[in-house]
């Protein structure tokens, strides 16, 4: 669930819903039924709409040739009525096939279904996922709710740390997401507590959903699915659970004061294998104390996969690494145990394959500022460092990694840019926005007046800390991503707006910490609107101090004249008197006559 998800949950009032059926799960509940009313909610449905159009890919078409638009064409009656009758009477529609290129030259299989088996995968994400990530193994990371890579990344950090572990069992599953079984998976489902056997039913269809040009899978999960990502959690998750069980949450007759003591009395009384399993989808590792126990871990685990779950690993990929002498890649980090003082620590780097990517794709960008100086393009090159900064930041050794990135790239920098751009101290004024991130005291290359490329190397490593269990994704709904929305402001395109307005559109979020002006609530980058203090039709200009960031909705408020727009806009906002004041104050400097204040 992204945080665009969450502020959409709150937006149809649906947070409650999942809420309680989490809860309901975390405390033992193994017996959800008449789940599919719940799919089937007006409010359900709607926040599936409107979770699908926030989508970057709702305006792709499937193999009958609907996107988004289609949809939001349907008056609301009749668009509820025909999605309900679809589910009741569900047959998926042929699923598009495209390849992707992969970082190694090959291509990975994407399967796009039609725009509303999106929408109805969707509505069983909406639902299931809250019952399901309850009963998921603590230590997973991958597809969940506020969980990310680097949380993953901590976790094995902490492993080496303090646990000691310096053996790691590193397993590739062979093609995993192409050979999930659908029986097993239909029974894992059915055992985690989804016991509706019409929602059952209906994921059962789902999954043998026929791809076009190759015909009906007999297994596989297809990547691109809306759905898939939570049913490939579950069908790891019994991995999971049976690697904690035989080590960290093993049951033993004797009752003890804490876990520390009942690990200590394990190891000294048992032949147990001791070891932890951290894992993101299907990459996944298992850290060991020692060569002998980590061999056993690598031949217990591919039978496992093998026996229960039907799956095969890759023998050339699959491996046990003693980190002290070797370094391990997960996630696009190299990791390695090194010595500090009189114990192992973890140290942390840019994975070599990644760190030649950015090479590559810096490059590229800078070839294309030669050929096209504009400043669409030196946010692209900005998105592209700041995204890149904000991923690898944690690692330990992350200056001395984008320190010689930029060294590899210093010599493209000024043969390809020296007679377009000028180098030297940024001039940037009150862009808030290079500030937070970057030092004004860095050289860089400047294109017009304050268009700014970001340094490369100027970085600096961010504790890595690990994930809160006692988090609850349900609970608190504004998980926000500052540098992320930032991210995506940089990189939206708005047609017929001057340098100085965008530049200063990203200002101006900044200093706003990203809330709206009106309302004071958190605004992701698709809803964010910069309106104009004083309007251009009135002479108003692209500086700083004219603009505010507003929600769009707010913004057509702001600019309605139809006294329908302003009613329907009114309704769904349901503002304040102060805040209704606020946008008076923008109205009347607008022309516009002031909206009625109760």
């Amino acid at each position: 669930m992204s945080a665009t998800s969450s502020r959409n949950n709150h937006y149809y009032d649906f947070v409650e819903v999942q809420k309680n059926l989490y809860s309901q799960s975390k405390g033992g509940k193994t017996n959800f039924n008449g789940l599919l009313e719940i799919i089937l909610s007006e409010r359900n449905i709607m926040l599936a709409y409107r979770n699908i159009k926030s989508n970057s890919g709702a305006k792709t078409k499937g193999t009958d040739g609907y996107n988004i638009i289609n949809l939001a064409e349907k008056e609301r009656e009749v668009f509820i009525k025909e999605i309900r009758n679809s589910v009741f009477n569900y047959k998926p529609r042929a699923v598009k096939r495209v390849w992707i290129p992969k970082s190694n030259g090959k291509k990975r299989p994407l399967g796009i279904p039609t725009i509303k088996d999106r929408l109805i995968q969707q509505m069983f994400l909406q639902v299931l996922e809250p019952i399901c990530d309850a009963k998921f193994y603590a230590h997973s990371y991958g597809f969940r709710p506020i969980r990310t890579t680097r949380h993953a990344v901590a976790r094995v950090q902490t492993l080496i740390n303090i646990s000691k572990l310096h053996y790691t069992v590193d397993v590739d599953i062979k093609s995993f997401f192409d050979n999930v079984n659908h029986t097993l998976l239909i029974k894992q489902l059915w055992n985690i507590g989804i016991k509706d056997k019409r929602v059952l039913s209906v994921v059962s269809k789902m999954l043998k959903a026929p791809i076009k040009g190759e015909g009906i899978p007999r297994k596989g999960v297809p990547q691109g699915g809306i759905l898939s990502p939570l049913l490939s959690n579950i069908v790891l998750n019994d991995l999971d659970q049976w690697v904690a069980n035989q080590w960290e949450t093993f049951e033993t007759k004797r009752t003890y004061a804490g876990n520390d003591v009942k690990i200590t009395n394990l190891k000294r009384a048992s032949n147990l294998k001791e070891g932890y399993i951290v894992r993101y989808a299907d990459d996944f590792r298992i850290m060991a104390r020692n060569s002998k126990t980590a061999y056993k871990w690598f031949h217990a685990v591919r039978g496992y996969l093998k026996d229960r779950l039907k799956l095969d690993i890759s023998p050339e990929k699959s491996k046990v690494v003693n980190l002290r002498k070797k370094s391990s890649e997960f996630l696009g980090f190299k990791i390695k145990a090194v010595p500090k003082r009189k114990k192992y620590v973890a140290k942390t780097n840019v994975s070599n394959s990644n760190r030649k990517q950015i090479i590559e794709r810096l490059k590229s960008l800078i070839k294309n500022l030669q050929k096209h100086p504009t400043p669409e393009n030196v946010r692209k090159f900005n998105a592209t460092v700041l995204g890149t900064h904000q991923f690898f930041k944690y690692a330990t050794h992350v200056v001395k990694d984008f320190g010689d990135i930029e060294y590899r790239l210093l010599k493209t920098l000024r043969t390809r840019l020296h007679k377009v751009a000028k180098y030297g101290y940024p001039i940037v004024g009150k862009n808030a926005t290079y500030r937070k991130f970057y030092k004004v005291t860095r050289k860089t290359y400047r294109f017009g007046e304050n268009d700014h490329l970001f340094p490369i190397g100027d970085i600096k490593t961010t504790s890595n800390f690990n994930f809160s269990q006692s988090q609850n994704p349900y609970d608190n709904k504004n998980h926000f991503k500052w540098d992320t929305e930032i991210i995506k402001l940089m990189k939206s395109k708005l047609p017929n707006r001057t340098v100085e307005y965008m530049d200063n559109r990203l200002s101006v979020y900044s200093k706003q910490k990203g809330k709206c002006a009106v309302t004071t609530n958190i605004l992701f980058a698709e809803d964010v609107n910069c309106h104009h203090i004083t309007p251009s039709e009135l002479n108003g200009t692209d500086e700083f101090s004219n603009l505010v960031i507003i929600h769009k909705d707010i913004h057509r408020l702001i600019h309605a004249t139809k006294q329908e727009t302003i009613d329907k806009y009114m309704r769904l906002l349901n503002l304040s008197k102060a805040q209704l004041n606020k946008i008076n104050k923008y109205r009347s400097l607008c022309k516009l006559e002031k909206l009625a204040v109760s």
